[in-house]
């Protein structure tokens, strides 16, 4: 887990969104879109949006824009679709909830899935009534761990293979997104979920009909999992490089996913687009602590090999940040670039693989009869992944997000 954190309680207390193109037809031009598929970039675009939906995109020469219709010049810019994070850990209470999501949306992301800490009924209540100008929101309720006395008792502590099926069919009957299993001894401190525990979950929830993901850690406990028909991972293999046996495990399965979640990368980099968003005293905080670290940056090497592997071998990547920071996405895209991931390939698995394994049929990419759910960026992240932090104007669903809102520094 990345420990940029940032998330107090009162940031502010009113937010407003503006609600462009709810009724009307809106013209975005001269724009250069990525779409979100990994197909070429569309240089020059127009974007049709009417209501809450794009109608049309494409060159615009090959795009009729409808009498009447307002106009947006983009010209100079970039878009790509609104980012997904699929692994994330966020509030409880409902107030400090709906602010994590308002948060992500001002940093551009559109949907996020908290994995196994949500022990109340705030987060299944505002799953079903998404908030207008906030993130959506996805809940994998309580996960499955061993006991850990004096860690957070949120997920189920199970003990025997009865119990497991148990857990996973509460789960069930609150109609989870997807089920979330740890596999962890944090450091010799406990002992783990056996093969026994953790394949009668898995298997339970497939009879339910539900998807699995898990945390793990070492290689063995990565190839344990495979067998046992694990749908997803949190993390990827940390403790050393994966070997030719885990690559053929992963490839069995074609639906097999993957946020790897890279850790602090032990590199110094550039934060400023954070100081518009974020008190002085906690930006110098953050700040302080990214610097070099050689330690850290051999930790976080072996998992970008294995990212870079398993990218290579065209496993489909999903972004995942870990915890409850809302501007995480945009460190970790940098952080898999840095593995060896393509700008565009990074992209994809922000955008169209994220929307994909949410489940989530009208976002992911910019196309005819999506949500109109895109940034608007004033670089292109083609040519450098940061360039999806200079974030011009975020819209959600059609309208444009009060970014200014969210602003504590506002001549930045």
């Amino acid at each position: 887990m990345k420990r940029l954190l940032y998330a107090p309680a009162a940031l502010l207390s009113v937010w407003t969104i503006s609600t462009f193109a709810q009724s009307t037809v809106t013209v975005f031009e001269g724009a250069r879109v990525i779409t979100g598929d990994g197909s070429a970039p569309i240089e020059n675009a127009t974007i049709v949006v009417e209501g809450a939906r794009i109608t049309q995109v494409g060159r615009a020469a090959n795009v009729k824009a409808p009498a009447g219709a307002t106009r947006v010049s983009l010209t100079g810019k970039t878009v790509i679709p609104t980012l997904i994070d699929t692994h994330t850990h966020l509030s409880q209470d409902r107030d400090a909830l709906t602010l994590d999501l308002r948060r992500r949306a001002y940093y551009g992301v559109s949907a996020a899935m908290s994995l196994g800490q949500d022990t109340g009924d705030a987060p299944f209540q505002i799953r079903a009534q998404p908030i207008a100008g906030a993130a959506r929101f996805f809940t994998a309720g309580r996960g499955l761990t061993a006991p850990e006395p004096g860690r957070t008792t949120a997920p189920y502590w199970v003990t025997s293979p009865a119990e497991a099926r148990k857990a996973v069919q509460e789960l069930a009957a609150k109609k989870v997104d997807i089920v979330k299993v740890w596999v962890d001894d944090r450091n010799g401190q406990y002992k783990k979920l056996t093969p026994d525990l953790y394949g009668a979950a898995i298997d339970e929830a497939h009879k339910k009909g539900l998807r699995t993901i898990t945390h793990i850690y070492t290689l063995e406990d990565a190839k344990g999992m495979l067998r046992a028909g694990v749908d997803a991972f949190a993390h990827d293999v940390r403790d050393k490089d994966v070997d030719d046996e885990f690559m053929t495990l992963v490839k069995k399965n074609p639906n097999f996913v993957i946020g790897p979640n890279m850790p602090e990368r032990g590199v110094r980099t550039d934060l400023s687009f954070l100081r518009a968003s974020i008190p002085a005293a906690e930006f110098a905080k953050i700040d302080a602590a990214n610097k070099d670290d050689a330690k850290a940056h051999e930790f976080w090497s072996i998992q970008a090999r294995n990212l870079a592997k398993l990218s290579a071998a065209g496993i489909k990547i999903v972004v995942g940040t870990d915890g409850n920071t809302p501007y995480a996405p945009h460190v970790e895209m940098e952080d898999m670039v840095a593995a060896g991931m393509t700008p565009m390939q990074v992209i994809v698995a922000a955008t169209r693989n994220g929307a994909q394994f949410l489940r989530l049929t009208d976002v992911g990419t910019i196309e005819a009869n999506k949500s109109a759910d895109f940034l608007v960026l004033d670089a292109n992240p083609l040519d450098n992944i940061t360039n999806t932090r200079k974030i011009a104007s975020v819209y959600l669903r059609g309208s444009q997000i009060d970014r200014n809102a969210f602003r504590v520094n506002s001549t930045q």
